[in-house]
């Protein structure tokens, strides 16, 4: 890797970092999880496991990358003793990496095709039915869905082959100051709807009865699975972001403000979605078909739901962009501190293969539809299922004893590094709890996902 890899401001890190971040499970899961668990109760466990679960292991994942000044299998080569295979996670990271792309490049197109249908007026005045047509009508169309995965991945590598700052950086910096404006503006509209109090109630106000109702205990571990998912721990996407670092600023301070920007979106996402529900006497609870099946229902409906329905895609292509790059960034950067090569090989090389890699996602849809792997799932499921039930929780457990583990890099070692430079610091008597809790908790979340 390239010595001079650095972000030009310390906005800029943050911007991206939360860019990467926030995504698909922010605007899109988050919701439909508040939906079906109850709303505010769920909410309020959420932010609580965000607190203990995801801001700790986010500082790891971004310590070891500070420290190292590598990607993840250098990364660990530096920072583990003499002998030991911790370099091996960093594989599994870099699989997972990929294996996360190879699915979220067809969901983020998805969003892309969405944006183009309402701003072109495909949505106007339709009737229920013929809104789910639309959707169904996209997934059995491999050109339409090819085209958009396409536009996703050669973009997305367009802006990374222009490196850190010029690119990634710079572009990430105007595409999340866009998002946060039309999700403000989103929000606001929404919220003046007529019957929007009813939304915000159930949104906001937590409720025991409906927590009773949806399963307290399953509320509990949806609200602690997702505050761990939301963060994208566990396969290294931010730990490369770690490595481009400045040391004049202390991890959790800048890794409370990443989870503060990303918790904004995700709580202002609920602000646009379930105002409307309301408003227009549509199920908040209806689980993934909330965005494509739901909502566009509402927007249909709703005076000016052009303009409504385009904003609303537009922001959600932002926020599954922002993803996008981020991600591409770190098989990029991989690739260069690997093989040896430079960015633009690294970035042509990349950008062949995730063009390959994501057409089985894509055609499970249409002329795949047939096929099912994990417990009958269809591709895009299994490899989801992959990633997010495997991958993510057995790899942040392991970031977690690898800081942490004396046979590792050490409690000691990543403290160090955690409390570098100005900024709210990782108090020394954490440590039994990151050492013997938190592993506890994320192997729960691990069993819990394969269960």
């Amino acid at each position: 890797m390239k010595s001079n890899s650095s972000f030009a401001s310390r906005i800029g890190f943050i911007l991206v970092s939360a860019g990467c971040a926030i995504g698909i499970g922010n605007v899109w899961k988050f919701p439909y999880l508040a939906g079906e668990n109850g709303g505010g109760l769920f909410v309020l466990f959420y932010l609580f496991f965000l607190a203990v679960l995801g801001i700790p292991v986010l500082t790891m994942e971004l310590a070891i990358g500070r420290g190292s000044r590598r990607s993840a299998v250098p990364a660990y080569r530096t920072l583990e003793p003499a002998g030991t295979k911790w370099h091996i996670h960093g594989w599994f990271c870099i699989a997972g990496c990929y294996l996360l792309m190879m699915y979220y490049t067809t969901v983020s197109g998805w969003m892309v095709s969405y944006f183009i249908k309402f701003a072109t007026g495909t949505f106007d005045l339709l009737n229920a039915e013929a809104v789910d047509g639309v959707f169904y009508g996209m997934l059995g169309n491999p050109r339409e869905m090819i085209m958009a995965m396409a536009i996703t991945v050669i973009s997305g590598f367009l802006v990374c082959s222009l490196g850190i700052q010029k690119g990634i950086e710079r572009i990430t910096t105007v595409m999340m100051s866009a998002l946060l404006v039309l999700i403000v503006v989103l929000a606001v509209h929404s919220m003046m709807l007529p019957g929007a109090a009813e939304g915000l109630k159930f949104y906001l106000l937590p409720s025991l009865a409906r927590a009773q109702e949806a399963g307290l205990g399953h509320v509990i571990s949806s609200a602690m699975s997702q505050a761990f998912f939301t963060l994208s721990l566990g396969v290294a996407s931010m730990e490369i972001f770690g490595s481009y670092m400045s040391d004049a600023f202390t991890l959790p301070g800048e890794v409370v403000r990443i989870a503060c920007l990303d918790t904004f979106v995700a709580i202002v996402s609920g602000l646009i979605i379930f105002p409307a529900c309301f408003s227009f006497h549509v199920e908040p609870g209806s689980g993934p078909a909330l965005i494509f099946l739901t909502l566009p229902k509402v927007f249909a409906n709703m005076p000016s739901g052009r303009i409504w329905g385009s904003c609303f895609f537009l922001f959600m292509t932002f926020a599954s962009f922002s993803t996008v790059i981020t991600v591409f960034e770190n098989l990029i950067a991989t690739s260069m501190d690997n093989f040896g090569w430079d960015r633009k090989k690294a970035t042509a090389v990349n950008c062949i293969f995730m063009l390959a890699a994501s057409l089985p996602c894509v055609l499970g849809y249409n002329i795949w539809s047939n096929v099912h792997l994990i417990g009958n799932r269809d591709i895009l499921d299994s490899e989801d299922f992959i990633v997010s039930n495997l991958l993510l929780p057995a790899g942040a457990l392991i970031f977690a004893l690898f800081c942490t583990s004396e046979k590792g890099w050490g409690f000691e070692g990543y403290l160090k590094e955690c409390n570098k430079g100005e900024g709210l610091k990782m108090p020394a008597s954490a440590k039994p709890y990151l050492r013997y809790v938190l592993p506890v908790l994320i192997l729960v979340i691990l069993i819990q996902g394969l269960l």
